[in-house]
């Protein structure tokens, strides 16, 4: 039987980090993987719960969680609608929230060492954190970013700086989501703590590289950059992809996108060679 068990940690700014721990019932101690949203993301974004449930039936633990800062409320699990703490986030308090849950798991869950999945935004904080954490056995990227600058345009940082915030558009919602400037700041002065192609080069456990060939989101040339920079990255293209992988939010289908399916098997390959 599929069980979820609801956790939660003081995070960054001592705010809460949510998460989730998917797995089969007769399989309490399996390895554990531990999947890092994206930006604007969430742990319970679109088919999520599905890909934990995938690999909870395929022998894995599946903990998810929202990063203290997403916006994402206990009242309001499924959307980002606290603004002011989502404005309010910077990458520094992420690196330290993924810090926090990667402690959290080995230090109460029965593990030694983690397997960790990021998406997108995810992705740059997880290959930060695959470079310089102990415990992470083995990475997989899905549509990573590999600079955490492209999130916004060069000249949009003037204003930002004027103004003390810029806002994003939420593509589903059409609702504009502010930035503060201290999201830029912090990145401006730890620019080689965040330089994400650095700790790429640094890499040394295996990594999947996963990207679709049709996202408009994160270019396929971004993943084909971050796989030269590593001999130990193997890249896997899903064609016709796009940064989602077929999924949307909300998902009420019952199965995974066919792509997100795909991704999901390829990665389980992977994992399945490192046990």
């Amino acid at each position: 039987m599929i069980t979820i068990e609801k956790h939660s940690i003081k995070g960054s700014s001592n705010l809460s980090i949510l998460m989730d721990i998917t797995f089969n019932e007769t399989k309490k101690n399996a390895p554990i993987i531990i999947f890092v949203h994206g930006f604007k993301g969430f742990k319970d974004w679109g088919a999520h719960h599905l890909t934990a449930r995938y690999f909870a039936q395929n022998g894995y633990r599946y903990l998810k969680f929202n990063l203290s800062h997403s916006g994402v409320t206990l009242e309001k699990p499924n959307d980002v609608s606290d603004m002011e703490t989502f404005a309010a986030n910077t990458f520094s308090k992420e690196m330290l929230d993924v810090d926090l849950v990667i402690n959290y798991a080995v230090e109460n869950l029965g593990v030694k060492e983690v397997f960790l999945i990021g998406h997108s935004r995810g992705g740059g904080l997880s290959i930060l954190q695959a470079a310089n954490n102990p415990h992470i056995k083995g990475l997989i990227t899905w549509s990573s970013i590999a600079d955490f600058s492209s999130l916004w345009k060069r000249e949009q940082e003037t204003e930002w700086k004027k103004e003390g915030k810029i806002h994003v558009i939420n593509a589903r919602t059409k609702e504009k989501m502010p930035l503060n400037v201290t999201l830029l700041e912090d990145f401006k002065a730890n620019k080689e703590k965040l330089d994400i192609l650095a700790a790429a080069k640094q890499i040394t456990i295996p990594w999947l590289i996963v990207q679709g060939d049709d996202d408009v989101n994160v270019p396929f040339e971004t993943a084909q950059q971050l796989a030269n920079v590593n001999s130990n990255s193997r890249l896997v293209k899903i064609e016709g992809a796009n940064h989602v992988y077929g999924a949307s939010h909300p998902y009420d289908k019952e199965t995974l996108p066919a792509q997100l399916f795909q991704v999901c098997e390829k990665s389980l390959i992977f994992l399945n060679s490192l046990i």
